[in-house]
């Protein structure tokens, strides 16, 4: 079997200028073939959660801001669609489908690196499977400083040979500047 691919949270509330270069990112990775299933998280926040009542954040509750990005819908079947409240990085029907599948690894991308990415990474580990982050293919709408000391956790609890590039980044470490 190839490598899964889990992407997560790339939706259109965590689309910022920090993040905007994600979406095609994933995609143009997707489009390789590479990777089978391709399975996706969205995160919702949901009424009476941790963020409204501890963090009074209310945002990504519903649609639009709960979509997948418009450059990964297309690409989503609703049965690889997987939502997630809160922190939870791995939802308990994911799990199962990781579980069903068996992987030997799981490649891993998306937004937020330092907050989900980082949380799902460390719940494929403990699932047993390798997981993979690919650097180039995430980023933290917190900006560069978040998305590194996402990565240095990372680097920590699931190994730095973890921590991979798929080759998307045409030379950029964080988000390209604007084409002018």
């Amino acid at each position: 079997m190839s490598r899964a691919l889990l992407v997560v949270d790339v939706q259109n509330g965590f689309v910022n200028p920090f993040t905007a270069h994600v979406p095609d990112r994933v995609r143009r990775l997707i489009e390789r073939g590479e990777h089978d299933p391709v399975l996706f998280t969205r995160f919702v926040n949901t009424e009476n959660g941790p963020y409204g009542r501890f963090l009074d954040w209310h945002a990504c509750a519903e649609p639009p801001e709960t979509d997948l990005a418009p450059a990964l819908a297309p690409l989503a079947a609703p049965d690889l669609v997987f939502t997630k409240p809160g922190f939870t990085g791995i939802p308990d029907d994911l799990a199962a489908r990781l579980r069903d599948l068996a992987p030997r690894s799981v490649a891993v991308v998306g937004i937020d690196t330092d907050m989900c990415v980082l949380k799902v990474a460390m719940d494929v580990f403990d699932l047993g499977i390798k997981p993979v982050v690919l650097v180039d293919c995430c980023a933290s709408t917190a900006g560069l400083q978040a998305h590194l000391a996402g990565l240095a956790v990372l680097a920590r609890n699931i190994g730095a040979d973890q921590l991979q590039d798929a080759g998307l980044a045409n030379g950029y470490l964080g988000a390209p500047p604007e084409s002018t």
